[in-house]
């Protein structure tokens, strides 16, 4: 792994930041941009994501940034977990919950990645 320079070169990062994105646009059209509990909770819980990895990256130890990183995998478990509410009311179809679920585990399995290159240095 090359030397990362700017949290917007990780690659956990960069999917939870186009999950965070699918998150916003499915969620503000038709019934679901009215549920604004569910609506508001997946999104908050999307930035989240990308966010505890930014925060953790501009912390002050590795040990802190290892911390960040487990904030950010179990919010992609929330917003996965939010995504089966959002299809069994109707407010996703397949397809759509199918691709927001990919991304959410995708982000998840790159920071439990990075999370065991980091603690092995």
């Amino acid at each position: 792994m090359g030397t990362i320079e700017r949290f917007e070169e990780i690659e956990a990062w960069q999917t939870a930041r186009l999950l965070t994105r699918e998150v916003y646009l499915v969620s503000g059209a038709g019934v679901f941009a009215k549920d604004y509990g569910l609506r508001d909770q997946m999104r908050r819980a999307a930035v989240s994501v990308l966010s505890n990895i930014a925060e953790g990256y501009e912390s002050r130890t590795q040990a802190l940034f290892i911390n960040y990183l487990g904030h950010a995998k179990g919010s992609a478990g929330e917003v996965r977990a939010q995504l089966y509410v959002a299809l069994d009311v109707g407010y996703l179809n397949p397809e759509q919950f199918a691709r927001l679920s990919d991304l959410a585990d995708k982000a998840s399995r790159q920071i439990a990645r990075f999370m065991d290159y980091l603690t092995s240095r």
